[in-house]
């Protein structure tokens, strides 16, 4: 694994293993619960194009970042989570998101002012457990579903 790494620097290490702005839009939008390669592209207000998503989302895969799991009606559809180790980034990405904030001097988007306005008076520790909690069920939902191959269904 230490080939991956141009330096000691545990900064560099860690975006030698990110890469770049699009993977870090990618853990973003799967915080938001935006599981799906359609929903990555469909939601964000970022446009990704398909080639580099795809390529964001093996790269984030084989770094241990994130996991997927087949869709159990539709196995052509895959549902992405964060592993542990992905999880871990939400501390990074409130601090970047809080940078953001007090630093630059415009408007956001719907959903950072939502999260900005709800949270304001709540201390950085419980934001950041609350949001790893809830992200925990998420992922245990999304997996309990798509594993459990032999769930009784009726449709009408």
């Amino acid at each position: 694994m230490t080939e991956k790494f141009r330096s000691k620097c545990p900064m560099t290490n860690l975006l030698d293993l990110i890469g770049d702005k699009w993977s870090l839009i990618v853990i973003r939008d799967l915080f938001l619960y935006r599981n799906t390669f359609s929903q990555m592209i469909n939601k964000g207000d970022e446009k990704i194009s398909t080639n580099i998503l795809s390529d964001r989302l093996k790269k984030l895969q084989e770094n241990g970042f994130i996991g997927f799991i087949n869709d159990k009606n539709d196995h052509k559809v895959k549902h992405y989570y964060l592993t542990d180790k992905g999880l871990d980034l939400n501390a990074v990405l409130y601090e970047m998101t809080m940078w953001s904030n007090r630093n630059l001097d415009r408007d956001f988007n719907e959903v950072s002012t939502h999260f900005l306005e709800k949270t304001k008076d709540v201390s950085r520790d419980l934001i950041i457990s609350n949001g790893k909690d809830a992200y925990l069920k998420e992922r245990k939902k999304i997996l309990d579903h798509h594993l459990n191959q032999h769930e009784f269904r009726v449709n009408f």
